[in-house]
Formats: structure tokens, sequence, C-alpha cells
């Protein structure tokens, strides 16, 4: 059974920096991509950013120039480093895999989410 699972969330003061880390478990065999999308109440899910296995980048504009996303395709982990961080940047943050090929099948896969909350 493949499974994301996030860890790094909590608070911070504005200005701040946070880590999040992000594994995927199971009899994975390739993941297209891995990323970060967050949502904020009442509002929907966004692409914060994502990596390709070939290490191709893409990132939300709002997070240019503070958030750095990498990874690691031996290990199945992704690391989204925040810095800087606004109240803006509070939501409920969630690890994805895109295209993720498994013993079970190909898939997207979401994690459970890890909560941000950024103080002013």
């Amino acid at each position: 059974q493949v499974q994301l699972v996030e860890s790094g969330g909590g608070l911070v003061q504005a200005g701040g920096s946070l880590r999040l880390s992000c594994a995927a478990s199971g009899r994975i065999f390739s993941i297209n991509a891995m990323g970060w999308y967050r949502q904020a109440p009442g509002k929907e899910r966004d692409l914060v950013a994502s990596i390709t296995s070939g290490g191709s980048t893409r990132y939300a504009e709002s997070v240019k120039g503070r958030f750095t996303i990498s990874r690691d395709n031996a290990k199945n982990t992704v690391v989204l480093q925040m810095n800087s961080l606004k109240p803006e940047d509070t939501a409920v943050y969630y690890c994805n895999a895109d295209k993720l090929i498994s013993n079970m099948g190909i898939g997207d896969y979401w994690g459970r989410g890890t909560h941000v909350t950024v103080s002013s």
C-alpha cells in the first residue's frame, strides 16, 4: 500500500522559516512529479511547488524567491523549505505524488496534510 506522510508543520512568526518533509512508502518503482499544495480555510487547494524526477521545478508566483522545493528520488522524499513566511501562507499543506508507479499500478496520491500557521 502506498502512503505519503508529511511532517514539519507548525506555528511560526511572520518572517520565520519552516521545513516540510514528505516521504512516500510502499513498493514504488517511480514517481513522475512530487509537490506541495495548500488549502486555506474557505479556499481551493492550490499548487505551491512541484518538482519532476528530472529536477524541473514550478512555483506559485506568491512563493517564488521564498520557498524552495527539493527531492530525493532514491528515497522518494520531497522537502519544501519555506523562508520569509507571511500570514497569508497559513494553510494546510498537502504532499502530492503524481503518476506514481507501484506494484499496485499507477496513480496520484495525497498525504493527509500538515498545518502551517504564520502569526503576524
